[in-house]
């Protein structure tokens, strides 16, 4: 069925069907009572129904036209209501937001970065994807990501970011490891242990900052097994195969049978950054970008 009448029909009967009169209706509308009384007859033609019945004293509602009132009043609703979303829409009120994070960011900062930004955008619908850095960068070139919070420094001319977390360097070993009895140790103290770390590719922006740190001290990790994700390094290191280095946002994540020791001798940071796309964002993208710009600074001074 084609709809053939207008908005103006539906306001025009609306303001007659609730004033009960063609004189009053017109004045609140402001046009003429003949162009009003056309625009009813239209409407009724149109439906094919008599909404209203006149006489020279009073008009009132047909049956059919108590209930074409209702379905008009519905109809104004949610057109009024698509005009509101689609105005929340245009300032990022509304939308979808495709995030990508890493073990250090969903153990780190993300997850009181979503509460805060869900509490001040609950329209928003967050889509959360788990994956490697490197794979991140290429979702966020393939347009399958907003945006994504990765092992820094990014390094790619194309994407923008923001530094978002900055974790200093643990060593985590086996509650019945020797060193398990200490609260700290240098890293030189790691030099000949075996060690457990995140498979090559995956990890290979951690590895690079594990690597600088451990050269730079005169030796590097002799890593004997490797594991996909944080989950399966621990499990590997509360089995005392060995022992690892990761970032010290790991102390929000409880694991049974490891210690966490802090290292005396290492100032140098893991950054965790937000990268995107600067590319046709669109705007919950940037309004969730505006977000973390205002929140990024004191969070980063406080570390």
């Amino acid at each position: 069925m084609t709809v053939r009448y207008e908005l103006r029909h539906l306001k025009g009967f609306i303001a007659v069907a609730e004033e009960l009169n063609f004189h009053r209706a017109a004045e609140r509308l402001n046009v003429a009572q003949p162009a009003l009384s056309r625009t009813i007859k239209q409407l009724e033609d149109f439906l094919g129904l008599r909404l209203l019945v006149r006489s020279s004293r009073r008009v009132s509602l047909t049956e059919e036209g108590r209930t074409f009132l209702e379905g008009a009043y519905q109809a104004l609703r949610l057109l009024e209501e698509a005009e509101r979303n689609a105005r929340r829409s245009l300032e990022g009120e509304v939308g979808r937001l495709r995030i990508g994070y890493t073990d250090f960011a969903i153990t780190g900062c993300l997850p009181q970065i979503l509460e805060a930004f869900r509490n001040s955008h609950p329209g928003v619908q967050l889509e959360l994807v788990h994956g490697f850095t490197y794979r991140q960068i290429e979702q966020l070139h393939e347009h399958q990501l907003d945006c994504a919070f990765v092992t820094g420094p990014v390094g790619d001319h194309d994407l923008s970011s923001i530094p978002v977390q900055l974790d200093r360097l643990v060593a985590i070993v086996s509650n019945r490891h020797p060193l398990s009895q200490l609260d700290a140790v240098c890293l030189e103290a790691l030099r000949d242990e075996p060690f457990v770390m995140g498979e090559r590719e995956g990890w290979h922006h951690f590895h690079r900052h594990v690597q600088a740190i451990c050269l730079r001290r005169g030796f590097q990790p002799r890593v004997i097994q490797e594991a996909y994700n944080s989950e399966g390094i621990f499990g590997f290191i509360e089995a005392n195969l060995g022992v690892t280095l990761h970032a010290e946002c790991v102390r929000n994540y409880y694991r049974k049978g490891t210690r966490i020791l802090s290292l005396q001798d290492v100032e140098e940071r893991i950054p965790t950054e937000m990268a995107w796309l600067p590319k046709d964002m669109t705007p919950v993208q940037q309004c969730f970008i505006q977000f973390i710009r205002t929140q990024h600074h004191a969070r980063i001074a406080n570390q």
